[in-house]
């Protein structure tokens, strides 16, 4: 089963959800600021995304009034902190498949192919 991970008051995350229940694909949703993910969770995201940068949304309201010595974490470490701390930086949503393949985002014709829909 795919698990969709984001926020439930994310319009994203709300077309993704839609988006889902309309292909019929069967899915789970899970807040991970109601269920926040274990820091090896998160890096393991972070490694299929490409790295801590890439799992971030830096053109969040969070992440620009976040203090500056905060948005240039040094190590795994202090990256699990942050986000763990503040899970809504994590680029929405979060979609992970039954073989452990992880995606970000969401856009028609980028699920179409994600859950190969012609």
């Amino acid at each position: 089963m795919t698990t969709l991970y984001g926020l439930k008051n994310c319009d994203t995350c709300k077309k993704a959800r839609k988006w889902l229940d309309r292909f019929g694909i069967a899915h789970t949703f899970v807040d991970y600021r109601d269920t926040p993910q274990p820091p090896d969770v998160l890096a393991g995201w972070a490694q299929q995304a490409g790295g801590w940068d890439a799992l971030i949304n830096r053109s969040s309201t969070t992440w620009r009034t976040l203090p500056a010595n905060r948005k240039g974490p040094g190590s795994d470490a202090e990256w699990k902190l942050l986000l763990r701390e503040y899970p809504q930086l994590i680029r929405r949503p979060v979609v992970v498949t039954d073989d452990g393949v992880v995606t970000q985002g969401f856009t028609d014709n980028g699920f179409k192919k994600r859950f190969g829909i012609a």
